[in-house]
């Protein structure tokens, strides 16, 4: 479709996304989903319905000789009371595969959360339009990474030359679900979640089920995880249960092997890796639940403190200790009839060690230096030569 003179408008549908597994069609533009339909529709109250929302992974991809490119958006500011408010989401645009150009949409619509009162309502606001110019005229690979923080949804995608869907990569597909860490918090950019980092290392094609306090063994997950195509899976299990309290040990290990069961159900050969928590000195020994820090709150920044008492473990209540041995155990068990399952001891990734060097900035969740170590890391070990997602596994 053309716009102004010598532009095209190209409408955002699913065959230009990547790392999206539904698209959802508002009044206001076409908004990326994490999770299919069937499990948005059994999310409890408090679950993962805003962070699957949050793209992140999610990147628009297409062909073009195009020099510049406009992308209107309506991103969601998340607000909370007291707080300084975060940095507006970032967008990257990569030509091919590497970084040309970022973008923020300083306006759109504000999602004000209380945590005290438990409340979050919305506020409407106005379109962005993202420009991103000053490209070269030959034809070339283009994606737009969203924000792993915003949801944002899509308007319109313009461009002064045609838009062509991007061929196949053939590359892998890694299907990685995990917690904030995985879906990004406190990461620079898009591109600089660990997660993206170690995809970039590993030449695979990331879908990111990292959701946001919501790393909780649901079966909807699993279900989701099961019927989604991938080459590669990961799991990374840990610190949502102890920070939510969810669970007892006595129902931890049946969890964690049903949501195994389920992925095997859809993946029974695919390399599947479970990795086990990184080092958070909150919950080393102190079981959950995680709650505000009231003297990081007192200095207008977000902060957390455990506030569970290791005296109750001896109930059942878990720490992150309790659930790496626990992960270790279910894997070496599991793995005696399952010779494509992995274990990777999250330490590995960030341990004690490198809470000196770089401390995580709320105590709960690593900084953007951090994010590219454990990128890094987890390349190296899982990608690399001899690692259970190198390319010569299977």
């Amino acid at each position: 479709m053309n716009g102004r003179a010598g532009w095209t408008t190209t409408p955002v549908t699913a065959e230009l996304l990547r790392g999206a597994i539904d698209l959802e069609h508002t009044e206001r533009g076409v908004l990326p989903h994490r999770l299919p339909l069937r499990a948005r529709l059994q999310i409890p109250v408090g679950g993962p319905a805003l962070a699957e929302a949050q793209p992140s992974g999610v990147r628009i991809a297409f062909r073009t000789r195009a020099t510049t490119v406009e992308l209107d958006v309506v991103a969601t500011k998340r607000v909370h009371p007291g707080i300084a408010p975060a940095p507006d989401g970032v967008y990257e645009l990569l030509v091919n595969g590497r970084l040309a150009g970022t973008a923020r949409a300083p306006h759109g619509d504000v999602l004000t959360i209380d945590m005290a009162a438990g409340t979050a309502v919305t506020r409407p606001g106005p379109m962005a339009t993202l420009r991103f110019g000053g490209l070269s005229g030959t034809d070339k690979d283009v994606e737009i990474w969203l924000p792993y923080d915003e949801s944002t949804r899509l308007v319109a995608l313009r461009t002064d030359a045609p838009v062509r869907t991007a061929p196949p990569t053939g590359r892998r597909v890694w299907l990685h679900h995990g917690s904030s860490i995985s879906q990004g918090s406190n990461a620079a950019a898009p591109t600089g979640t660990w997660p993206a980092v170690a995809a970039a290392a590993g030449a695979v094609e990331l879908v990111n089920l990292g959701l946001g306090g919501n790393a909780l063994l649901d079966p909807f997950t699993a279900r989701a995880m099961r019927d989604e195509p991938a080459d590669l899976i990961s799991v990374k299990i840990g610190i949502n249960l102890v920070n939510t309290d969810l669970m007892r040990l006595r129902a931890f290990g049946p969890a964690v092997h049903g949501f195994l069961d389920t992925l095997r159900e859809g993946h029974p050969s695919t390399p599947l890796l479970v990795v086990s928590p990184l080092h958070c000195a909150l919950h080393e020994r102190t079981p959950g639940p995680s709650a505000m820090n009231v003297e990081g709150a007192n200095e207008g920044r977000l902060r957390f403190t455990a506030a569970g008492d290791p005296a109750e473990v001896a109930a059942g209540k878990l720490t992150l200790r309790i659930i790496r041995e626990e992960l270790a155990r279910i894997v070496r068990q599991r793995a005696a009839e399952d010779p494509h399952l992995h274990h990777l001891d999250g330490l590995a990734l960030y341990g004690e060690a490198d809470e000196a060097a770089l401390p995580m900035p709320d105590d709960l969740h690593p900084d953007a230096a951090t994010h590219r170590l454990i990128g890094e890391r987890f390349a190296r070990a899982v990608f690399g030569d001899g690692g259970p997602f190198a390319a010569d596994s299977r």
